[in-house]
């Protein structure tokens, strides 16, 4: 399809999504069955993979290419503004259509997938829900609409699972703030234009004493790291942030002083979910690369497929997304701790497993480059950890889990 049709045919997408989005509203019983809204999404997202993603997606992660022109595309088609609202530049979709756009663009390219789900649940969704109208205005419309990216700063070189300890401090002087520390692994900090910061503004408080500001990332005093060089999603970036006498006005707090932990913690539960449809995508492409290779594959004179150990495979592989998907579309209907840490859990140890599947699967050529198999593989494995590594997972889904059964 020409890219003119594609347009012409996304704008007439997004004209029934709009539409069809009032009749399903932002919140709803959990089902298996998608909405309209939902089916047109993933109809939309899988049609811009085909022209747009999936053949480039390998260039793109063994060049270490951030895929600007693919974020380009997205914001046109108004995925980078899923959620807010049509009055600064949003889709005003609810979170389990951004979920499906998340799982689905990440089947096609995991590095594209994990930017569109970071600039929206930890980013956009934040200033949208929590924001000032003033906030909106500045931090909120470009990056719908506008091209541009936003970040999340909030893990530092000694509190990444231990938010309460973060070092980066927040003083008051006058109308403004004075902003000094290091943020670590702040995903799109190279190409961002802004950055939510969690900043303790009374160590001795803990937790208690954090709290949330808006950042341009263009502001002085603000210097960003080198790209790290990563084992998966090599397309996208994250990098060290650094905060030496940053001076930002009272109006770029967010909310109160104080609220910052409950913030991030929030926003992280966002996140997770986030994540999780990130893993289910790379595992659903795995499946998909083992499906064809084991199709065309011919050994002891038949099909792969007709392998007992290769069909045991595919067959643990496709239990696997199917439960993964089903956790996180709950998690995205159902927004809490416990449901979007139980869907990360699974999602990132499965989509790890299937990765793993697929490589043995293609013998010898799961290991080269030429073959997207090695390739999940990489970008499966950091489902596990960024977002919150599944150890605190495991633990978090215990912890709700006696709380509901008052046994704690």
């Amino acid at each position: 399809m020409a890219t003119s049709a594609f347009r012409s045919t996304s704008k007439l997408g997004l004209s029934s999504l709009k539409w069809s989005n009032t009749l399903f509203p932002q919140s709803r019983t959990f089902s298996v069955q998608l909405t309209e809204t939902q089916y047109a999404v993933k109809d939309m997202v899988q049609r811009f993979n085909e022209e747009h993603l999936k053949q480039k997606a390998g260039k793109l992660d063994l060049a270490g290419r951030f895929p600007f022109e693919q974020i380009k595309k997205l914001t046109n088609l108004g995925l980078m503004g899923a959620t807010p609202s049509e009055e600064y530049g949003g889709m005003n979709l609810d979170y389990l259509s951004l979920t499906v756009a998340i799982e689905e663009l990440s089947r096609g390219c995991a590095s594209t997938g994990m930017i569109l789900s970071i600039h929206n649940f930890l980013y956009v969704n934040l200033v949208n829900e929590l924001g000032t109208p003033e906030q909106k205005e500045q931090f909120l419309r470009c990056y719908t609409t506008g091209g541009k990216i936003g970040c999340f700063a909030l893990s530092e070189p000694d509190a990444g699972s231990d938010v309460a300890n973060i070092k980066t401090t927040a003083i008051r002087d006058g109308n403004h703030w004075i902003l000094n520390g290091k943020k670590s692994w702040v995903s799109s900090g190279i190409e961002g234009s802004a950055t939510v910061v969690f900043a303790t503004c009374d160590s001795s408080l803990r937790h208690k004493g954090i709290a949330c500001f808006l950042v341009p990332l263009d502001a002085e005093g603000v210097f960003r790291g080198k790209k790290e060089p990563l084992m998966g999603v090599r397309a996208a970036t994250a990098c060290d942030l650094t905060l030496e006498e940053v001076r930002i006005p009272n109006s770029y707090l967010v909310g109160e002083v104080g609220e910052g932990f409950r913030i991030a913690m929030s926003q992280l539960d966002q996140g997770r979910i986030g994540i999780a449809a990130h893993a289910v995508g790379i595992a659903q492409a795995a499946l998909d690369t083992a499906m064809d290779y084991a199709k065309e594959r011919v050994a002891f004179g038949k099909c792969l497929t007709r392998l007992p150990s290769v069909k045991d495979r595919l067959t643990e592989m496709c239990i696997m997304v199917e439960t993964a998907r089903l956790l996180t579309y709950r998690a995205a209907t159902q927004v809490c701790t416990k449901n979007s840490a139980m869907a990360k859990y699974v999602a990132g140890r499965n989509a790890t497993a299937v990765a793993d599947h697929c490589v043995q699967i293609l013998g010898g050529r799961g290991l080269s480059t030429d073959y997207p198999a090695e390739r999940h593989y990489r970008d499966a494995r950091g489902t596990q950890i960024y977002g919150g590594v599944t150890d605190i997972q495991k633990r978090l889904v215990g912890h709700y889990l006696l709380k509901e059964n008052n046994a704690l």
